[in-house]
């Protein structure tokens, strides 16, 4: 049994799957969903679980390591996190996705700004621990 105490939880429906629609429970998130062409589907308008993951995860490792910064007394002025999500078949069955994160911190020194990365990595990010020991997560400074 997890420890965690859950605060919020976000909701959300899918009707047909990766070619369906996706909608919140609170309507703000509502859009198609498209297979990519290089998964064989017709790509075009719509978005895919790749996408959301990748935009989920980035939005929330960069929230970690503001986190981490603010216990520090660290500024951060124009971080970014930019994720690239894959997705391929993977042995002996199914399919697995790998991720690499492309973190940039201007302004900051690089041993600082790899301590951020690595505490909310390790410690903070809620994406980083689900993901941990399941998908190869590979983060850079840029």
């Amino acid at each position: 049994m997890s420890s965690t105490k859950i605060l919020y939880t976000a909701t959300a429906t899918v009707i047909g799957g990766r070619e369906g629609h996706a909608k919140s429970s609170d309507g703000v998130l509502d859009l198609q969903l498209v297979v990519p062409k290089e998964l064989g589907g017709p790509g075009g308008a719509g978005s895919n679980p790749e996408q959301l993951f990748a935009a989920g995860y980035a939005a929330c490792f960069e929230g970690a390591m503001r986190f981490v910064a603010r216990q520090k007394s660290i500024a951060l002025k124009d971080a970014s996190v930019t994720a690239h999500v894959g997705i391929g078949p993977r042995e002996p069955t199914g399919f697995g996705i790998a991720v690499k994160l492309d973190v940039s911190l201007p302004g900051l020194d690089r041993a600082v700004a790899q301590e951020l990365v690595d505490v909310a990595h390790r410690d903070i990010c809620p994406y980083s621990h689900a993901t941990r020991g399941n998908v190869d997560v590979t983060i850079t400074l840029v």
